[in-house]
């Protein structure tokens, strides 16, 4: 079964300081159709004005995954855990038994965008825990690279859940394929540009889910820049 999410359909909110689009149920927005895809609990698409961010408050027993993809993003929380996020970065957070943080615009001249991404841990009521690291955007043109892993293998950000995430950057021409467990859950999300997968064409914040289904995926590039994610879950 093949699952389309279109990008007009997801959840808006504007609040000055900040733009999101929820792939799923969060905060505000609710619809019961949309309460996640297996363990991937939460996609916002997030734009932060200069100034702007989310005050201290608590999170428990979720894996947060933040992916930088333009502008600066400053985090802090109770652990200890301080810093700006780029670019190309990604963070976790095993939020755990429990832990609180803020995140602001790490600049005050320039918007932050970014994704921020909940996924459902494996097991409850571990410590916090978090990690940081850096993926150049041109090293995975047409290529896969692995951001997130249950074991950080390939200098992936190892979680708390038999889920990966990779990512792959095209350009007008540039291809890439990825084969499919029917064993598994995948979710494919297109953060920015315009991409053709098969058939389908897909422009910034369009989604396709994929369950039960085996074969290969075949995407290539089709607008300007394109940055794509591909979720791996259990089924």
């Amino acid at each position: 079964m093949i699952v389309e999410r279109p990008s007009g359909a997801r959840g808006d909110v504007d609040m000055g300081w900040l733009q999101s689009h929820h792939t799923f149920s969060f905060g505000h927005y609710y619809d019961p159709a949309w309460m996640g895809f297996g363990v991937l609990r939460v996609i916002n698409d997030d734009t932060v004005a200069p100034g702007g961010g989310f005050a201290p408050h608590r999170h428990a027993n979720m894996e947060i995954v933040s992916v930088v993809l333009d502008g600066a993003l400053a985090h802090k929380d109770s652990a200890g855990n301080e810093g700006v996020i780029r670019a190309g970065d990604v963070q976790w957070m095993s939020a755990g038994h429990g832990i609180e943080h803020s995140e602001y615009n790490g600049s005050d001249a320039a918007p932050v965008h970014f994704l921020q991404i909940w996924i459902q841990p494996e097991r409850l009521n571990h410590a916090p825990a978090y990690d940081q690291k850096h993926f150049a955007p041109d090293a995975r043109r047409a290529r896969w690279a692995t951001l997130v892993s249950p074991d950080g293998a390939d200098g992936a950000i190892a979680i708390r859940q038999q889920a990966t995430l990779r990512a792959t950057r095209l350009l007008p021409g540039d291809a890439v394929g990825a084969a499919l467990d029917p064993a598994r859950r995948y979710w494919l999300h297109v953060a920015t540009g315009e991409v053709a997968v098969g058939e389908r064409m897909l422009a910034a914040g369009d989604a396709l889910g994929f369950i039960a289904e085996d074969g290969a995926l075949e995407l290539r590039g089709v607008g300007a820049t394109s940055d794509v994610l591909l979720f791996e879950l259990p089924m």
